[in-house]
């Protein structure tokens, strides 16, 4: 519960506090009192010595938390090599001209895409007649921010009209995810709706002929109310474009009989343009298989439609697409890897599906439907590829030559165009869009994307190894390096692990890396269980009761990485971000002498508690429940801050949080901080980084991306020994 507004004057001797403290806090953090609190779960007890950290409001833990994260910011400024790292960072990311995110294609020929020019701080919305035609600026997130005094502003995500006429995009400020949602008009720029609010993980799906559009909203929480009742009982709305008629309530989390949706599942409706149908689906935001129900869209928002369903969970598909009377299925039930399957709209029957895509060594990750074929989106390690299946019964999956290697992602697709855009993507080269046509003599760069001077080093290697595991099972792990490096054991390496929901490590490269490597550094990706490297069983093997697989395989990877002298102890670095904070913070407090440096960033530290968060029970599925004792032993094992042992050599430690962090909150960086500082015995720092205009880093600003990879390399390289990046003497 908010805690009651303090007196003026009481108030004043708090912020008269702060400052002192803040004037101190570059000879020492302040120290966190131990207020012990304990529960018992199942017969065991287990004591929390920062419980009251979690209440935020308190005047004292905002005081900690500023002299905190003053104390962190005095440091790492003092770092000698910081500003010229910065510099270097900014240079190479105003290399390239223009970075190009989120193409999709409207009617008209329009192209929207969100671009972000050297000199901007932020991603604005354009279009476009055409690839080649001239663009022109929709909206500017900078500018709100300016208007708004300061806070910075991200679009979450945009949706135009299927004629491109009009276009739908939210926007949210200082790193919350606040949404709220805008529709104007792509001519003129007029505003069209009132701006709606509450649109936090929310969409906008069009009717085909544009008269509305469906969209979700979050409840209004009374005042008092518990967080943890934030993402439930959210309602699908419509809206209609024309007259001044109330919004319709479609469907509501935890209220409809017929159609099942918890309480704490998000109701998404979608009409399927080129056809006449409607979705509603009830999604769990963590859980990738849902169930799919549809209704003729005409009478979609009928408020005593009953709609009929086409599968559920048990089915395990996690993606879809319609054509004509054709549904077809990626699921991956009985196939780890997945598979694609066919079946009727109008009469579905899961048992009779065909199956039109064996599963195969390749993970399917996706399907799209366009006007000439089904697109399937691949991946075999970390090679990406696509396939074009054409409509015809009986067809086989062809593939689609591509221009380039890489991870290859779908971006857009429609029924009323054939092709699809897709971006491919790899360790050492850059992003470029590509438009593939219903041939392959109609594949080309779309020329929204240019590769800057620094968009291709020639002088980067990624190599593909690996690893045993602790119980023998072989481990992807990828390692990316500067051509001339030798295996000396002598190069600063950061290793990264993530390892939840399925998700997979596919290959990225920014400019910003080459500081890195140009300093000697080298990457290293290990490809966890928990994630999706391998499908569906590479998930299963690192979620809720198995989870220790996913630190113990970054562990296997660390050794590995040392043993054949690509790093060593003192030179490693084990980087992970939100639910990678699981995998950094057990593997350093399981092997603390692994790792010379840790950087959980927004991580997931303290998931004994997290179900008491807002985002807590929507990520249930993922981790578990302290309700259910065999869920309770698995949340109690992968809790990092409960495996903090007083009086152990730890390694040095930064930890980045976002105090407008909605989905991983900032006290469980907080307590694993205070936590960490009072057992460590390695005389390394442990230092606390609060970003207090930022989130969970969903759009996050160029200049804090800037920031944060400057601050991450340059303390590494400080705890290296690295003597370029040492502080100056006081």
């Amino acid at each position: 519960m908010p805690r009651s507004i303090p007196p003026r004057r009481a108030l004043c001797a708090v912020l008269a506090g702060a400052c002192a403290l803040a004037q101190a806090a570059t000879t020492a953090p302040p120290v966190a009192p131990v207020r012990a609190a304990s529960d018992t779960y199942f017969g065991t007890t287990v004591t929390d010595s920062y419980r009251y950290m979690e209440d935020l409001s308190a005047a004292d833990v905002q005081q900690w938390a500023k002299g905190q994260a003053d104390y962190a910011r005095a440091q790492l400024d003092a770092i000698a090599g910081r500003a010229p790292l910065l510099a270097r960072i900014r240079e190479l990311e105003d290399s390239v001209k223009e970075r190009v995110t989120s193409v999709a294609l409207a009617g008209g020929g329009r192209v929207f895409y969100e671009k972000r020019v050297a000199d901007a701080n932020q991603y604005k919305l354009y279009v476009r007649d055409g690839f080649k035609g001239a663009e022109r600026l929709l909206v500017d997130p900078d500018a709100l921010a300016v208007a708004s005094g300061g806070a910075p502003h991200a679009i979450e995500f945009f949706q135009a009209s299927n004629d491109g006429r009009m276009v739908a995009y939210a926007v949210s400020a200082g790193g919350s995810e606040d949404e709220v949602i805008h529709v104007i008009d792509v001519a003129s720029g007029k505003e069209l709706v009132t701006p709606i609010d509450r649109a936090h993980y929310s969409y906008v799906s069009w009717l085909p002929d544009d008269s509305g559009f469906f969209y979700m909203r979050l409840q209004a929480l009374a005042a008092g109310a518990p967080e943890t009742g934030k993402y439930q009982r959210s309602t699908a709305w419509f809206h209609r474009m024309k007259g001044h008629a109330p919004d319709v309530a479609v469907l509501t989390a935890g209220k409809a009989d017929h159609l099942k949706i918890a309480p704490e599942e998000f109701p998404f409706v979608a009409p399927l343009a080129g056809t006449s149908w409607t979705v509603a689906i009830p999604a769990n935001g963590v859980q990738n298989e849902f169930d799919l129900y549809a209704a003729p869209t005409a009478h979609a928002t009928d408020a005593t439609l009953k709609w009929r369903k086409l599968f559920d969970r048990d089915s395990q598909v996690t993606g879809y697409a319609v054509h004509g009377d054709d549904l077809y299925m990626l699921s991956h039930l009985n196939a780890s890897r997945f598979k694609v399957l066919r079946t009727s709209m109008s009469h579905p029957d899961m048992a009779l599906a065909d199956v039109v895509v064996a599963p195969s060594q390749e993970v399917i990750d996706r399907i799209a439907a366009a006007r000439d074929a089904l697109y399937v989106q691949t991946h075999d390690g970390s090679e990406g590829r696509l396939y074009r299946l054409a409509y015809a019964k009986g067809a086989q999956p062809v593939p689609v030559r591509l221009p380039v290697a890489g991870s290859v992602k779908i971006v857009d697709s429609d029924l009323a165009r054939p092709g699809v855009v897709v971006s491919i993507d790899s360790w050492t080269r850059d992003e470029v869009f590509y438009s593939v046509g219903a041939d392959d003599a109609h594949v080309a760069d779309t020329g929204l994307q240019a590769v800057g001077q620094y968009g291709a080093p020639a002088d980067l290697v990624a190599e593909e190894v690996k690893v045993k595991s602790h119980d023998g099972l072989e481990v992807p792990l990828s390692i990316v390096h500067r051509k001339d490096m030798k295996l000396d054991g002598s190069n600063p390496l950061v290793l990264e692990a993530y390892g939840s929901y399925g998700v997979i490590d596919t290959p990225y490269y920014l400019p910003r890396q080459l500081a890195w490597y140009e300093l000697g550094g080298v990457m290293a990706t290990c490809h966890v269980r928990g994630g999706g490297i391998y499908g569906e069983q590479w998930h299963l093997a690192g979620k809720l009761q198995t989870k220790p697989n996913t630190w113990k395989d970054t562990i296997a990877c660390g050794e590995y990485l040392v043993s054949h002298g690509y790093t060593s102890s003192a030179k490693m670095a084990l980087n992970g971000g939100s639910a990678g904070g699981i995998t950094v913070g057990r593997a350093i407090t399981e092997r603390p002498d692994l790792f010379a440096v840790a950087i959980p960033e927004v991580g997931v530290l303290n998931t004994l508690r997290a179900e008491t968060s807002a985002n807590g029970v929507p990520n249930i599925p993922e981790f578990g429940t302290v309700t259910v004792k065999e869920q309770f032993n698995g949340l109690l094992e992968m809790d990092a801050f409960h495996h903090v042992v007083d009086g152990t050599k730890y390694p040095a430690t930064l930890l980045m949080t976002g105090i407008n962090d909605p989905r991983v909150p900032p006290w469980e960086s907080m307590k694993m901080a205070a936590r960490m500082q009072a057992a460590t015995a390695s005389g390394k720092p442990v230092l606390l980084r609060i970003q207090y205009d930022g989130g969970h880093g969903i759009g996050s600003t160029k200049s804090q991306r800037q920031e944060m990879a400057a601050d991450r390399w340059s303390f590494m390289l400080w705890q290296f020994g690295d003597p370029r990046f040492q502080p100056a003497a006081p």
